[in-house]
């Protein structure tokens, strides 16, 4: 694998925050009878269906979910329909729990729903949630680059800025590395913390990165799975971790880049199932989610596997947004970007975004038309009809870039940058 190398300043932060791990064996987030770790994902058809996960202590042996129509009157709520989950024993290391999970299908499209998860007296409070709608109705997504580092201490103010921003998204998007140490409870437990009830409203849909593999990169974290249930509509051995969704006109694809590195076999069968993905997509629009970058920021990474086996199928078929991470900086990238073999440029747009503490220089190059770095950001995009608004906010909710994407007949995607 290839690594850059961060800044002094975060350099400290992370060796200091391993030292701090090192220094105290207890779980700071144990199991117990109430449900935590309460996530949506994303299903194959979130018009329709919900993916809820959730865990609990060994010594609880079942989970139910209860689901009914929002509904304003609280006596109501004792009619909700209720679904046993499928439970699953976990243990890893010093971890011992139960993780419980529940596809609810024949839901109706574009309704709000409230649920609530638990057992015998021990139940969460009630979540709303909203399926998706039909295919033109505007859609509302939040994209986030890399988590990894400082989750609970400050990567938590800014996934409730992105909430605050757009409390109605539709799905919350990871571009790999959400956590640091993929084999840590304590970091995935600092990942739910900062992301407390967001979690349980919003469906996520998480693309694996390195650090959700070990160190010799070729298993996938004990973690993943268990506590993530995501479509399995991918190649085979890599299910949920590529895969795709379709919502309101967009095709949302998950690829495993780090797959991708590890594997000959895994970039083939990858390259074969984009192809088709892709060209039997029914969608207006195609967004398209992976870790390590096609163009990296990094002075000292280059991404080829990447780049020369999936942007002739992006060229191809015209993906209109690709959206990355690895890099712990800031790029976008259209006008400059050529099309593969001496073809036209596609109208693709490229990104990277960071959202966590870890920072890497910036570097500009001549792909890029917007560059930056030492913030941390998250991403705003909505999409009705045929335009494509982005807006990259920081932190503290300043507006860092934004442009548009216009579909046009016959045409590449025009680009509208603001003044």
């Amino acid at each position: 694998m290839k690594y850059s190398i961060p800044t002094i300043a975060t350099l400290i932060f992370i060796l200091y925050g391993y030292a701090a791990a090192g220094q105290t064996t207890a779980n700071p987030f144990p199991p117990g009878a109430n449900p935590d770790r309460i996530v949506l994902n994303v299903t194959e058809d979130p018009a329709t269906s919900l993916a809820i996960n959730w865990r609990t202590c060994d010594t609880v042996t079942k989970g139910f979910i209860e689901i009914t129509t929002t509904t304003d009157n609280p006596a109501t709520v004792a009619k909700a329909t209720q679904y046993i989950a499928a439970s699953e024993n976990f243990k890893f290391e010093n971890i011992s729990a139960v993780y419980h999970s529940v596809v609810i299908k024949k839901l109706v499209p574009a309704t709000a729903y409230m649920y609530r998860v638990g057992q015998d007296n021990n139940w969460s409070e009630w979540f709303d949630v909203k399926t998706a709608g039909k295919p033109g109705d505007k859609l509302s997504v939040i994209y986030m680059g890399d988590v990894q580092v400082g989750i609970k201490s400050l990567w938590s103010r800014l996934i409730r800025g992105a909430y605050a921003k757009m409390p109605n998204a539709n799905v919350i998007m990871y571009a790999g590395d959400i956590i640091n140490r993929g084999n840590s409870d304590s970091e995935w437990g600092e990942l739910f913390y900062g992301g407390s009830f967001i979690h349980s409203m919003i469906p996520g849909m998480m693309s694996p990165g390195n650090h959700e593999y070990t160190k010799t990169g070729d298993k996938l974290c004990p973690f993943w799975r268990p506590q993530f249930t995501l479509p399995e509509n991918g190649p085979d051995g890599l299910k949920e971790t590529c895969y795709f969704s379709d919502m309101q006109g967009v095709r949302f694809i998950s690829l495993n880049s780090n797959q991708a590195e590890e594997s000959v076999t895994d970039l083939e069968s990858q390259k074969t199932w984009l192809d088709s993905v892709l060209k039997n997509n029914p969608n207006k629009w195609s967004f398209v989610i992976f870790h390590h970058p096609l163009y990296s920021i990094s002075a000292t990474r280059d991404n080829p596997w990447m780049r020369d086996n999936f942007k002739p199928l992006f060229d191809k078929y015209k993906v209109d947004l690709v959206m990355q991470g690895h890099d712990h900086a800031y790029a976008r990238g259209m006008k400059k970007i050529a099309g593969s073999n001496g073809q036209p440029p596609s109208g693709t747009m490229y990104v990277i975004s960071v959202s966590g503490a870890k920072m890497y220089e910036e570097n500009t190059k001549p792909w890029m038309d917007k560059t930056g770095g030492h913030t941390q950001l998250y991403q705003l995009i909505t999409v009705e009809g045929n335009k494509l608004v982005y807006k990259c906010y920081t932190a503290s909710g300043t507006l860092y870039d934004s442009f548009e994407l216009i579909k046009q007949k016959n045409k590449i995607n025009k680009l509208v940058e603001p003044k």
